[in-house]
């Protein structure tokens, strides 16, 4: 996951996310479960007042290794790349 920050004299906005899934992923459906799971997650963050996630751009790519994980390890490494990122700030 990569983080751009919103330029901090400009008013803050909502985090914005893309997302990279490229098709050694998996098929369409393998690729949009993932894309939900990790979605799902940082909504999830978003929302929390105790955690949040700083605002800017996020760019979330899928290595094909995801394809066989589920949702509560794709949500584990979303958390741990989130966590990573406010180390950084």
């Amino acid at each position: 996951m990569i983080h751009l920050p919103d330029d901090p004299e400009a008013p803050a906005q909502h985090p914005r996310v893309a997302f990279a899934v490229p098709r050694k992923v998996g098929n369409a459906v393998v690729r949009n479960r993932i894309r939900r799971c990790v979605k799902g997650r940082l909504l999830q963050r978003v929302r929390d007042p105790r955690r949040g996630v700083a605002p800017g751009a996020y760019l979330v790519t899928v290595r094909p290794e995801a394809a066989g994980l589920g949702g509560p390890e794709i949500a584990d490494l979303v958390e741990g790349c989130l966590d990573r990122l406010d180390r950084r700030r």
